[in-house]
């Protein structure tokens, strides 16, 4: 018996695009104390763009090229009708929106750096506050054009005023912003990091309103890597996944189970060695049972915190980074077309789907390229539904009716190889019996001090 549905319409959801208006059309959004102080960023920009094509760091030709060619298009990054006729011609039936639309000459900037390279060497808390503040208005305008469509994601420049950023959080989320909160990658010198109980908050505050908290690739240590592209090439994503360790490793997932944490347009080749690496550690393979004090603060492998609380926004997915997917985990991966950046697929993205997803088994890729993104951020999928019917591209049109899907069949059997090889299940036993060990050692002395500690009170009475 043949499904007759098995050439359906995929739905897809894009969990990484871009709006922002030209950076001087913010200021009625602003609160009138900031506007002055607008005027001098706007000041500073003008400079830094000088300085850009001064010192080469921005390729004029392609600027010229891209501009040129697209001029009418990029209007889509503000215009919310433009941007349902580009969404239709891409097949994308959904978005997940985050801020700086313009990707080549920085021109549609949320006020005061709250975007994507938030935290910078003059980075003030206040103010890019009130340019977060600004840009979600904004955002929510147009999230309501299309809404079914839409997920905005609330900016949250959270390091410096936890209080601020909380407030922000709910305001936005009352105003109708349902794409998650994007916090800074980066938490700068002397600020603390993401694992401090001074977030709690932050991490309560999303679980409790179901709004799963990113950061996105941009943001690096540009004071040190100066003027060397190649290092920041090298270096961004590293500093865009940072905090997913520092919350897995540090008991945040513990202490905030329902938080849904994500790491958007950093790629996916080096998350299956992460995990692996992670995982291998808090078993006590030999290199890590030397060391006294390890995972106190877990109940679970990092690899489950992970399958449980994160998720990648894998925009613009090579070939060999969805060869990894059965050890990243298929319902973690969340595809992008990074519109209207043009590193992304945009305007070419059906040509792109073909390329990259030609072989993959069809119900992996309804899954990673919309169902999994419509689970994690509660698009409506009969709303979305009519949409795909009338742009979506079917498994026929990918090549997929044709493919040969064996060749995924080893590497989907195996999995997480660490977890499923011939000797794991001894190794990862006697890791586990030692570790509750420890851990049943550790519970008696805390009982056994609270007891002592009780006894003293009582003494003293």
């Amino acid at each position: 018996m043949t499904d007759d549905r098995a050439d359906d319409p995929y739905l897809i959801i894009s969990s990484d695009t871009h709006a922002g208006l030209p950076t001087a059309e913010y200021r009625p959004y602003l609160d009138p104390a900031y506007r002055e102080a607008f005027d001098g960023f706007l000041a500073k920009q003008e400079a830094m763009a000088e300085a850009r094509r001064k010192f080469g760091l921005e390729n004029e030709e392609f600027a010229e090229e891209w501009f040129g060619e697209h001029e009418e298009e990029l209007r889509a990054g503000w215009d919310a009708s433009r941007r349902d006729r580009e969404l239709d011609a891409d097949g994308v039936v959904g978005e997940v929106i985050f801020p700086d639309a313009d990707a080549v000459a920085a021109g549609t900037q949320a006020p005061f750096g709250a975007g994507l390279g938030m935290i910078g060497s003059d980075y003030d808390p206040e103010l890019a506050l009130a340019g977060a503040r600004a840009h979600n208005r904004w955002l929510a305008e147009l999230c309501r054009e299309s809404p079914e469509r839409r997920r905005g994601v609330i900016v949250a420049p959270i390091v410096g005023d936890v209080a601020g950023a909380v407030a922000e959080i709910r305001r936005a989320h009352a105003d109708g912003l349902r794409g998650g909160v994007m916090i800074p990658s980066i938490w700068g010198h002397g600020q603390a990091p993401y694992h401090d109980a001074c977030y709690d908050p932050v991490w309560a505050t999303c679980a409790e309103l179901g709004l799963p908290v990113h950061t996105h690739v941009g943001a690096a240590p540009r004071d040190e890597l100066g003027a060397h592209l190649g290092l920041y090439i090298t270096e961004v994503t590293w500093w865009s996944a940072r905090p997913l360790w520092f919350l897995i490793w540090t008991g945040v997932f513990e202490r905030h189970p329902d938080l849904r944490f994500g790491v958007t347009e950093a790629g996916v080749w080096w998350a299956g060695n992460l995990l692996w690496q992670m995982d291998v550690a808090f078993d006590r393979e030999h290199g890590t049972r030397k060391l006294a004090s390890f995972g106190e603060h877990m109940r679970m492998r990092p690899s489950e915190y992970f399958d449980r609380n994160c998720f990648l926004g894998m925009s613009t997915p090579k070939r060999r980074e969805l060869s990894h997917r059965y050890e990243v985990g298929v319902g973690n991966l969340l595809w992008g077309n990074d519109f209207p950046h043009p590193e992304g697929t945009w305007p070419h993205t059906r040509e792109w789907l073909v390329h990259a997803f030609s072989d993959i088994p069809v119900d992996e890729t309804r899954a990673m390229l919309g169902l999994s993104a419509a689970a994690n951020y509660g698009f409506d999928v009969a709303r979305l539904r009519p949409h795909a019917e009338r742009i979506g591209p079917r498994p026929s049109d990918l090549g997929q009716d044709k493919a040969d899907t064996s060749v995924w069949d080893r590497a989907r059997e195996t999995g997480r190889h660490w977890l499923t090889g011939p000797d794991v299940p001894a190794v990862v036993g006697a890791a586990r019996k030692e570790g509750a060990a420890r851990k049943e050692g550790a519970a008696r002395k805390e009982g056994a001090a609270r007891k002592e500690g009780a006894a003293r009170k009582e003494g003293t009475r």
